[in-house]
């Protein structure tokens, strides 16, 4: 189907329309752009044209128009050593994200992977600046990170932002458990030995608790404000424990 047929096949569409019921809009724009969007998206874009479907659906598609020449990034692995392990309150320890440009065109220069604002920074910078990579290739992301003060389970999550400052990619999460009995950062510490220190008879500590993520869901909207695991934009998702 051409431009032409798509313009014509929506004008009828429209043509057909009239209602005001707020409930029948979202359903009739669901229905036009696709039931794989969801109901949030759809009052979102409605709501912002004042509720005018045609106008809804114009802003929809120019922004899909736009985001198709934004970057591409998508998580590979969390690389973090001890990665798995829990940590001490009030303690400093290195995270490390393997990432990745799977799209065509290399990154611009000037893109950052940024805090997003949502769940707990714990750590005083808010952005790791990135290379310019090139299709395909891959890039170890570290930053230094404090464990909160009291016990728990925190979250984070981290996006790749251009020098504009629109976010694009996949969103990468921090879960982490903060316990007195942690052992993510001596084992950091017992990495960085140098050769020949480390025959001390020690094995790695196991991992604490299951690896299961506490605040996954099934529901794309789980996190508003962010795409979630495996939406349209695709998001990526680092747990630690």
């Amino acid at each position: 189907m051409d431009v032409d047929d798509l313009e014509q096949n929506l004008l009828s569409a429209f043509s057909g329309l009239n209602t005001n019921d707020k409930d029948d809009l979202v359903v009739r724009f669901q229905n036009l752009i696709g039931q794989a969007i969801s109901r949030p998206t759809c009052e979102f874009f409605l709501d912002m044209s004042n509720w005018n479907l045609q106008q809804a659906v114009c802003s929809y598609y120019d922004l899909e128009a736009n985001s198709e020449n934004l970057p591409q990034m998508s998580f590979v692995q969390d690389v973090t050593i001890g990665e798995g392990e829990s940590v001490p309150p009030k303690t400093k320890f290195v995270k490390t994200w393997k990432i990745q440009n799977p799209g065509w065109e290399t990154w611009p220069p000037g893109c950052v992977l940024k805090f997003t604002g949502n769940g707990a920074q714990m750590t005083h910078v808010d952005r790791i600046s990135l290379p310019s990579l090139k299709s395909s290739e891959t890039f170890d992301a570290s930053i230094e990170m404090e464990s909160p003060e009291m016990p728990g389970i925190y979250q984070g999550q981290w996006r790749m932002c251009t020098p504009t400052g629109v976010y694009c990619g996949e969103t990468i999460w921090v879960i982490l458990q903060v316990d007195s009995n942690g052992l993510l950062s001596l084992t950091q510490q017992m990495s960085s030995l140098p050769l020949g220190m480390g025959d001390m008879n020690m094995s790695k500590p196991a991992a604490f608790g299951s690896t299961k993520n506490p605040f996954a869901s099934s529901s794309p909207a789980a996190f508003p404000g962010n795409n979630s695991p495996n939406d349209d934009n695709g998001n990526g998702m680092d747990e630690a424990w």
